[in-house]
């Protein structure tokens, strides 16, 4: 049965919007505590193979990105055949959207694994970072593809409303994916102790798992029987509608990515101690945006099924509601880091410099998380509503006129390092936020659904 939504009135709306996120606020919680987790676990290993993981996570963040085309795209268009009641439309998509990111992620995961030295030759990286990193990449390069189909898995089932299926499954990733850790890096229960190599073979059998599982998960889910030919299938109409919203999707979260590669590069010309600290610093923070990303997804389902609806009016309102609830979150968290900062810094590491540069990083971002903030929640609310390309134009026009060449005058010409590359972020998130949240208020969203009209059951 599909979690359609209903709004009878403004409570009953809040109400179905907050059932459906707070298991997305729960699945991203354990999204970045399996991260947290990975780095305090190679920590005991040395803080060369922290920075080390942390630029191939850096490397498959960019391929998850080129995974998230299809996820996005089918997400978004699920929802509004959920808003519209049309089962039909929904059992395309779903069947189109599988097809088209399993060929493709088993296709990136060949290039990744085949193609590791040439990528990670990218990084400069001193010769026991890259011997770390090369055994890491190796294992985890080529279970790639699965990491792209529970991206689709996820955001399929999250559309049609079943979030707390999802939030399950992280969880069930999260123990699984600990307990392999223990075993491999420390040899606990007479495992063999592989260290990095441990941390590798864990994450990628248990992506492997996970994704099997999801996937019989979305076809019990399903509003109608699809016949598992269905998955040879591919409709240019329901393909199109998918590309539509995950192609300038991918394209505004794929320059990001490449941005911030480039920006982990000229970290490298910095030294260890300063890829060390962006490293923690950018798992720390990832706690910062777990309510903003849980928001995001969650408007944009809601959203999503609203415009699907034909109820452009309420998605304008509902949207404010959200943005204003993350700020305020993300704020009052943000201060604590800033606060608290070397003691968060010192639990991890004993190295005083590092500690200090990363305190400092920590008041940074207290200032650019609304700006942040504003990004997410508003571009996945412009996404939901089919105006995708608005948000990857003006990624592109900021992120490399403005970011890139300010983050190598602040950070290299001028000498301020790590901080000197935060203050950019800093800039262009504001930047692109305001124009984000202006896109929003002149309502030029409106009437870009992709989908007809609601049916009758």
């Amino acid at each position: 049965m599909l979690k359609a939504i209903t709004l009878d009135n403004p409570a009953s709306a809040k109400r179905y919007m907050f059932m459906i996120t707070w298991p997305i606020f729960i699945e991203v919680f354990l999204q970045m505590l399996m991260k947290l987790t990975d780095v305090f676990m190679i920590s005991f290993i040395s803080d060369e193979a922290v920075a080390a993981v942390g630029v191939v996570n850096q490397l498959m963040t960019f391929m998850f990105v080129l995974f998230n085309f299809t996820a996005m795209g089918a997400g978004v268009v699920v929802s509004q055949y959920v808003g519209a009641n049309d089962k039909e439309g929904i059992r395309r998509t779903i069947a189109s959207a599988v097809t088209i990111n399993l060929l493709f992620g088993l296709g990136v995961s060949l290039f990744v694994g085949l193609n590791r030295h040439m990528l990670l030759g990218l990084f400069s990286l001193e010769a026991e970072l890259f011997a770390y990193a090369n055994n890491y990449a190796m294992i985890v390069g080529f279970a790639l593809f699965a990491h792209a189909m529970i991206l689709t898995l996820s955001s399929l089932l999250q559309a049609m409303g079943f979030t707390k299926d999802v939030m399950v499954s992280v969880l069930i990733m999260n123990i699984l994916n600990i307990f392999g850790n223990y075993v491999l890096i420390f040899g606990a229960l007479n495992f063999p102790q592989l260290g990095v190599t441990g941390v590798a073979i864990s994450t990628a059998s248990v992506r492997i798992l996970i994704m099997v599982g999801m996937f019989f998960l979305l076809v019990k889910r399903l509003p109608v029987r699809m016949p598992f030919s269905d998955f040879f299938k591919l409709k240019k109409e329901f393909a199109s509608k998918i590309l539509n919203i995950g192609v300038p999707s991918a394209g505004e979260q794929l320059s990001y990515n490449v941005s911030q590669l480039v920006l982990t590069v000229m970290v490298t010309t910095l030294g260890a101690t300063a890829l060390a600290t962006r490293v923690y610093s950018q798992n720390f923070l990832s706690v910062l945006v777990i309510f903003s990303l849980s928001i995001a997804k969650g408007m944009q389902i809601f959203i999503g099924q609203l415009v699907g609806a034909r109820k452009e009016d309420e998605a304008y309102q509902y949207m404010f509601t959200g943005f204003k609830f993350a700020v305020i979150v993300t704020v009052i968290i943000g201060s604590l880091f800033a606060l608290f900062g070397r003691q968060i810094f010192g639990f991890f590491s004993d190295d005083p410099q590092l500690i200090a540069l990363g305190s400092t990083i920590m008041i940074i971002e207290l200032l650019l998380q609304p700006a942040r903030t504003g990004n997410l929640v508003i571009i996945s609310a412009l996404r939901a509503a089919g105006d995708a390309k608005f948000p990857v134009l003006v990624g592109i026009a900021v992120m490399w006129g403005i970011l890139v060449p300010l983050a190598y005058l602040f950070a290299i010409v001028l000498g301020l390092g790590l901080p000197g590359i935060w203050f950019a972020m800093l800039i262009d998130e504001w930047i692109r936020g305001s124009l984000m949240y202006f896109r929003w208020k002149k309502k030029r969203w409106m009437n870009k659904r992709l989908v007809k009209g609601p049916t009758q059951a």
